[in-house]
């Protein structure tokens, strides 16, 4: 199984995907809006079908994951492209990688500590502005935890960048 970039010919595609699993090609990170459509990444197929999608966009010399979609638990396809994104960050010579998940994806904040990436700021109660600029943010999210604070995590590519930073 191999992963393919997003690309001009695809990208039709792509957007549909994001539109039905995130209801909209607009995501709040920070309290900021972020056009999915303009987001690079890379997606798996099967057959027809995309199964997995990484969207990330890249500024300051930082790599930000914007999205990461598996449909197939526990197959490595979110490893793959979390792999896929950390080769292009050092591709691109780029520090850091960041991304912002939610309290309540307990699955998520294991997923990227396991790979290496650290907790390392809280937002709290960050989804209240958020819904100020997309009300249809639930109140409640998964496992019935309640949806209120953004965490960023983050990845260092080059460690002599930590180390000149200090």
């Amino acid at each position: 199984m191999e992963y393919e970039r997003i690309n001009s010919l695809n990208r039709n595609r792509i957007d549909t995907f994001i539109k039905q699993h995130w209801y909209t090609t607009t995501m709040i990170i920070r309290g900021k809006e972020i056009d999915m459509t303009k987001t690079e990444g890379f997606y798996f197929n099967d057959g027809e079908d995309i199964i997995g999608l990484i969207t990330y966009i890249v500024y300051d010399n930082i790599l930000e994951i914007t999205s990461l979609d598996s449909l197939h638990e526990k197959q490595g396809i979110g490893s793959k492209l979390v792999e896929a994104v950390i080769h292009e960050a050092k591709e691109r010579k780029l520090e850091k990688i960041v991304l912002i998940t939610t309290n309540d994806n307990i699955n998520a904040i294991k997923f990227y500590q396991k790979r290496g990436f650290d907790m390392v700021r809280l937002f709290h109660d960050a989804l209240e502005v958020s819904r100020k600029l997309k009300p249809e943010i639930p109140l409640i999210g998964e496992n019935s935890i309640p949806l209120r604070h953004e965490i960023e995590f983050e990845l260092y590519i080059n460690p002599l960048m930590i180390e000149e930073s200090i």
